[in-house]
């Protein structure tokens, strides 16, 4: 199961990072990337990162990878509640 949605959520991010422009016309612009990813091409940017980002944990997902990815990322903060 977990590679049949694994390999949907590739194909998600592959589409929004390969779309983004036609997302940009869709939704419009997103203010947080227009501000820190400059004014020109910033939401352009912002939905490819986005794309990526899905590609990437759909990519872990199918390989179960997930949970030492998300266990690592989270360590620092189970770390500090665990005190």
């Amino acid at each position: 199961m977990n590679i049949i949605l694994g390999i949907i959520g590739m194909i998600i991010g592959a589409s929004i990072t390969i779309y983004s422009e036609k997302l940009l016309n869709a939704f419009g612009s997103i203010a947080f990337f227009d501000k820190y990813l400059g004014t020109e091409g910033g939401s352009r940017l912002g939905y490819k990162l986005i794309g990526l980002l899905v590609f990437f944990l759909a990519m872990l997902t199918a390989t179960g990878l997930i949970q030492g990815f998300l266990m690592w990322v989270l360590s620092p903060i189970i770390s500090t509640i665990q005190r």
